[in-house]
């Protein structure tokens, strides 16, 4: 594979550091130019979105098959399904996310509508990348079952008050990052961006409030180094 890097004067460890403050971070553009000057390194903020846009896909996509192929050990017995409003240019669109029972996201997808065309093409994308899983819990949206019924699994679906909790949860990270970007422009946009967030969100997050804090240290430590090989 090219080195990815190639055409760039600054080094790699730079490029690294400033998508992941700006994608991890509720930071805005010039946020993380800021930070980055008091650390001697001198970057405008367009050329922190230039770096997101052109390095932040290829981080992603290379953390997302390593990680698939580590969870392919495990079952994802429960699914937790739901769509999050997202306002562009004044129009109301919607963000499909899934998340697995331990509150990993698995998926997001970006749609004008949530009728059951989106819904069903939101559950193949799905399907295709992480299986089926044993139970799938979702609020009580009609596109979900009328989906869930064309593809036939419609007997694992489960409905409950309190049940989506651990998906409601999940678009909390989200939505700090999107106050922080003043909302999105473009529907594009969205949809990159939120697959990219998944990704950096899930190999940074530890639950450091179930683990000790020697053992969240380690896993901190092991996930920094795990990113800075990242496209290495």
């Amino acid at each position: 594979m090219k080195n990815p890097f190639r055409y760039f004067n600054s080094s790699p460890e730079v490029i690294r550091l400033v998508v992941m403050m700006y994608v991890k971070y509720p930071l805005s553009l010039r946020n993380v130019e800021d930070l980055l000057a008091e650390r001697g390194i001198d970057i405008c903020h367009e050329t922190v979105r230039f770096w997101w846009n052109r390095f932040g896909p290829m981080f992603a996509a290379e953390i997302r098959s390593k990680r698939v192929q580590r969870m392919k050990a495990f079952t994802h017995w429960r699914w937790h399904l739901d769509e999050i409003y997202v306002k562009i240019n004044g129009e109301m669109h919607y963000l499909w996310c899934a998340v697995d029972h331990e509150g990993e996201v698995l998926e997001s997808f970006a749609s004008k509508t949530r009728d059951k065309p989106a819904a069903l093409k939101f559950m193949k994308k799905l399907m295709k990348r992480h299986g089926s899983a044993r139970v799938v819990t979702t609020d009580g949206l009609r596109s979900y079952k009328a989906s869930m019924k064309e593809i036939g699994n419609a007997q694992k679906q489960q409905i409950g008050r309190c049940a989506n909790n651990r998906c409601e949860n999940s678009h909390l990270p989200f939505r700090r990052r999107e106050r922080a970007m003043l909302r999105f422009r473009r529907m594009h946009t969205l949809q990159k961006f939120s697959i990219i967030h998944a990704s950096v969100h899930n190999h940074f997050n530890h639950e450091r409030n179930l683990v000790s804090r020697d053992i969240y240290k380690a896993q901190r430590s092991a996930a920094l180094a795990e990113w800075r090989a990242v496209m290495g």
